[in-house]
């Protein structure tokens, strides 16, 4: 599209790709979402594939075994929140009778201070949870058959991620070609600097989380709380989702504790300390770990947030802060593209470091001065 065109043609064809990509987004999210969870993952452990293919191991061998170590790992990880899980259900009916007493005490004092009110039972609210399953079993139907279809992807994903390991050389080779040949230079950077993103991002939120997850579980054992490994690890995990993961894994916890301890001391030493630790987290470990190569202002992570969840769900809210990191360094070397990198960028990075930042009253005065001059 020439720059000539008018902006009256220009704006209606901009709107017009933003929709058409949002709709292709929304009805391919069965085939988009399992493809760009695998090939991140197949980003993140192309190194190990690369090495032992420089021992001398088959390409499809190599490919094999690192697909082996990735899922041993994550079965590992689902291994230990189903033992945690099932110790914790064993304590359901614990909480259930400390809810009792908690809406017994609330219907005492609703009485004695507020004139007609209708006290609360757990058995109401038993029943309202019924009434509710049974109203929208349609809804729950649906439920059922995206979860089977979620399983399935599950499946397909392991495959996914052997083929981007096998055939990472050939894509490689057919991104270079699809550019001319005057620019093999800069796609070739490119590809680089976003492998270096996408390995750099999730190797230090997984560095993040090992420490979120051991500060939380020193917290959590120092106020007693039991099955506290179970919340650490869970808050932790969160964290990836920014600004609304870390509120989450914070309220169970202070949850529990309102339910278990007889004082209310607990929960706000909890919410003090996991305060504490977010502050630690948001202003030290990420900017450290993770770096500057896929930090985003604030303002374009929110978006990215509410768009991630409007065309993908939570898949999306957690896949969208890589791929606009992803899609800022492309950004960042198209000539024309600059402006929009910029704005996808961290505010503190993108300022200029030649460029002093002069308050606005000595900036208008400076006007003045030219002027007059």
């Amino acid at each position: 599209m020439s720059n000539s065109q008018p902006l009256y043609f220009k704006v209606p064809m901009v709107l017009l790709t933003i929709s058409l990509t949002v709709g292709i987004m929304v009805y391919a999210k069965g085939i988009l979402v399992p493809l760009m969870i695998s090939g991140l993952l197949a980003v993140l452990i192309s190194p190990f594939t690369s090495w032992m293919e420089s021992k001398g191991i088959p390409r499809l061998l190599a490919a094999f075994l690192s697909l082996i170590a990735l899922l041993g790992f994550l079965f590992g990880l689902a291994y230990f929140f189903y033992n945690q899980l099932i110790g914790f259900a064993d304590e359901l009916y614990l909480l259930e009778k400390r809810m009792t007493e908690f809406l017994t005490v609330f219907n005492e004092f609703t009485e004695q201070h507020i004139e007609g009110a209708v006290p609360i039972s757990f058995d109401n609210i038993q029943t309202a949870i019924f009434n509710y399953l049974y109203e929208n079993m349609a809804s729950l139907t649906q439920g059922v058959i995206a979860t089977a279809t979620t399983l399935t992807i599950v499946f397909i994903i392991p495959i996914y991620i052997f083929l981007f390991l096998y055939f990472r050389q050939f894509l490689i080779e057919f991104i270079r070609r699809a550019f001319p040949d005057r620019d093999r230079e800069k796609v070739e950077k490119v590809i680089y600097k976003v492998k270096m993103v996408v390995q750099n991002y999730i190797v230090g939120m997984f560095l993040v989380i090992v420490i979120l997850a051991i500060l939380n579980s020193i917290a959590l054992y120092s106020f007693g709380i039991r099955h506290a490994l179970l919340f650490a690890v869970f808050a932790a995990l969160l964290n990836v989702i920014p600004f609304l993961g870390p509120f989450i894994g914070a309220t169970l916890p202070i949850l529990y504790a309102i339910l278990t301890k007889d004082t209310l001391w607990y929960p706000i030493g909890i919410f003090l300390a996991f305060y504490v630790i977010q502050l630690a987290e948001s202003n030290l470990f990420t900017p450290k770990i993770v770096g500057g190569k896929v930090s985003m202002n604030p303002f374009m992570t929110i978006v990215a947030l509410l768009f991630g969840n409007f065309i993908w769900g939570l898949a999306g809210m957690i896949l969208f802060i890589p791929g606009m990191a992803m899609i800022k360094v492309v950004f960042d070397e198209i000539e024309g593209l600059e402006p929009y990198g910029f704005l996808l960028g961290d505010t503190k990075s993108s300022r200029s470091s030649d460029t002093p930042d002069i308050p606005i009253g000595e900036r208008i005065k400076s006007m003045k001065r030219k002027l007059k001059n």
